[in-house]
């Protein structure tokens, strides 16, 4: 996942890319940080932890100039370590240049290895990294044509914002996988901002211009915005973000997610109808998509679950005598809503198929009559490796069990899926637009060379 954000031109570009990473923290949750520009010095605070816990006054005091990128991380390639906290800077012969990146490079350690051979120095293990050395190699040209020559050598996964001397550079990968957009700041019409969902522009007061197009590098300096075209690809959107990455008040190439999971609710009652007297969702990914099965299923809608959502990390468990310990301490159900009840719960998705079965229990033990499992999403068979921390196929339940065996592991009286067609439907509501659904139907849009491969399973596994 990960979320970035980019300002350009305004005199509190640090606090706004601040509030920006506030409103992308669904996106990351392990490091925040932002890095600012200032007559060509670079200055960054980059901290483990939420945005929150990472900034105060005193630290944004130290981030000048108008213009800042900013990050929050969820860690796929290089693991969860301080060196690799992001927005990402270097000097070098050039100049200074930041960068951002939501997504992940399927042959970021093919390149590596060439790199290092060639010399190369890396000081981190990240695959963004291998972005910034391709660049530094250039030597000849402006920053967007040595920039759009290091990217027609990577592959997979990218939305990037960057920093370089007085410009604001943003792109997306030809196939599109990770969102990137652009806007204006209100009531500061110079003031151009960049960020993974259209919510960072609700906070910071900012319109949505557009999305950056797959395949397209935008460049915002003095002239105004300009864009660039890389060699082009076939569209392969994750559809992921819109099942559940993305908030659902944000807009994603000009689809409503609200909206989307809405239908992706309605369209799973059609296709999966049960009797029911309740229909609750696990919260709070799964509410959406409840509200649509609710309606078109006409059966009463009640938050049955409800989320402790002042929940952190412990470092404590306690005996076996307090069961279920690690669901309760997110989730509880109402038993008197639940009682005597045929209970349709819908959630976006199934992965290794645990939170599933506790949450089942816990629904039963809350007294429910027959608990009914509707998932607003195709089983998850496949890994990704576009930016994703699945686990391998091996922990995915889907991938080696039928929709039968997963019933009965989770102690449903029934378990239904949404199917691939009507995923898409939902989504695209009749839209010439390209998705990428690798998770659920096996089909990489690109393909995963072996390093890289065994490179990401061995991160997963950890």
């Amino acid at each position: 996942m990960c979320g970035v954000v980019g300002i350009y031109n305004h005199k509190e570009a640090a606090n706004l890319a601040y509030l920006g990473l506030h409103a992308l923290q669904h996106r990351g949750q392990e490091s925040a940080g932002v890095v600012s520009a200032d007559e060509g010095m670079l200055h960054a605070v980059r901290r483990m932890g939420l945005v929150a816990d990472s900034f105060d006054r005193e630290r944004l005091g130290r981030l000048p100039g108008s213009m800042a990128i900013g990050h929050v991380r969820y860690t796929t390639a290089g693991g969860s370590l301080p060196k690799n906290i992001q927005p990402l800077t270097v000097e070098y012969r050039k100049g200074s240049m930041g960068i951002a990146h939501n997504g992940n490079l399927v042959n970021a350690e093919k390149l590596r290895d060439e790199l290092e051979e060639a010399g190369s120095i890396f000081s981190t293990n990240s695959d963004t990294e291998v972005v910034l050395q391709l660049i530094a190699r250039h030597d000849s040209g402006a920053f967007v044509d040595r920039l759009a020559a290091a990217l027609t050598r990577v592959r997979g996964a990218y939305s990037l914002v960057m920093i370089s001397g007085d410009e604001l550079i943003a792109a997306r990968d030809p196939h599109g996988f990770r969102p990137l957009m652009i806007g204006r700041v209100t009531d500061s019409p110079d003031s151009v901002v960049v960020a993974s969902e259209s919510c960072a522009f609700d906070l910071i007061g900012a319109e949505k211009i557009r999305d950056v197009e797959p395949g397209e590098v935008i460049v915002v300096n003095r002239e105004g915005i300009t864009s660039h075209r890389l060699p082009t690809a076939k569209p392969a959107r994750c559809v992921f973000e819109q099942v559940y990455f993305a908030r659902p008040d944000s807009v994603l190439d000009d689809i409503s997610v609200y909206e989307a999971r809405v239908r992706m609710g309605r369209q799973l009652a059609k296709e999966r109808p049960v009797e029911g007297d309740v229909v609750i969702p696990v919260p709070d990914s799964g509410v959406v998509a409840a509200m649509g099965y609710a309606k078109e299923a006409g059966i009463p809608f009640e938050m049955g679950l409800i989320r402790n959502h002042y929940v952190g990390r412990t470092f404590i468990e306690p005996k076996d005598s307090i069961r279920h310990f690690g669901v309760r301490l997110k989730l509880n159900a109402v038993p008197e809503l639940l009682r005597g009840k045929r209970v349709v719960v819908v959630d976006d998705s199934i992965v290794r198929g645990t939170t599933s079965r506790k949450i089942v229990k816990m629904i039963r033990e809350a007294g429910a009559k027959e608990v009914h499992v509707r998932i607003s999403s195709p089983p998850v068979t496949g890994p990704c490796f576009y930016g994703i921390d699945t686990p391998t196929r091996s922990e995915l339940i889907a991938s080696t069990h039928s929709v039968e065996e997963v019933q009965r592991y989770i102690t449903a009286d029934s378990l239904s899926y949404l199917s691939p067609e009507g995923l898409l439907s939902a989504v695209k509501e009749d839209r010439e637009i390209g998705f990428c659904t690798a998770c659920f139907t096996n089909d990489y849009p690109v393909a995963f060379e072996p390093p890289a491969s065994r490179r990401q399973l061995r991160l997963i596994e950890v």
